[in-house]
């Protein structure tokens, strides 16, 4: 059963599609930071590939996972398939974080989870996704905690610790 994401109450309410088909209960990332980020091969920011990943590897050990959700709505900047999106990703910035199938985050078609995310926003992003790599930071109790939509340089480490609620394993 689909989960209305008008009421949904966190992200591990929703299922969604890895880049490789599987279903995925985001449930399984309960207890853990959670960045979420709409993603695009051909887009002036895809070098924030780089500092995702980098992020990644700093904070995956204290629980950050980094959830990359290509998208085609701007510009048309994502155009590739699944398995290309994949392959660029690994060969290009050699992501080891977790992608997911290509969404629409915007629009009558925009992924329900992405609905859920603009709908914690009260105002910051109004009612549409303005560009690539927006990005969405979910506390360990699947709350959301900001939005940014700056270069990931600019996400900080006080976010991060925020997030992390400065839990002393930072």
């Amino acid at each position: 059963m689909a989960v209305d994401p008008k009421t949904a109450e966190s992200i591990y309410e929703f299922t969604v599609t890895d880049i490789d088909g599987n279903e995925v209960c985001l449930e399984k990332y309960k207890g853990q930071v959670v960045l979420i980020v709409n993603v695009a091969s051909k887009c002036g920011f895809t070098k924030q590939y780089a500092g995702l990943e980098e992020l990644y590897q700093n904070y995956k050990e204290k629980g950050l996972a980094i959830l990359g959700f290509p998208c085609n709505q701007f510009g048309s900047q994502e155009p590739g398939s699944e398995e290309e999106i994949k392959e660029f990703c690994s060969l290009k910035y050699n992501v080891t974080f977790d992608l997911f199938k290509k969404i629409d985050v915007n629009g009558s078609n925009a992924a329900p989870l992405w609905v859920f995310l603009k709908n914690q926003q009260h105002g910051f992003l109004l009612d549409a996704i303005k560009w690539n790599f927006t990005k969405f930071l979910i506390n360990r109790e699947g709350s959301f905690r900001l939005s940014e939509r700056h270069d990931i340089g600019e996400l900080s480490r006080l976010s991060i610790c925020r997030a992390f609620r400065f839990d002393s394993r930072i």
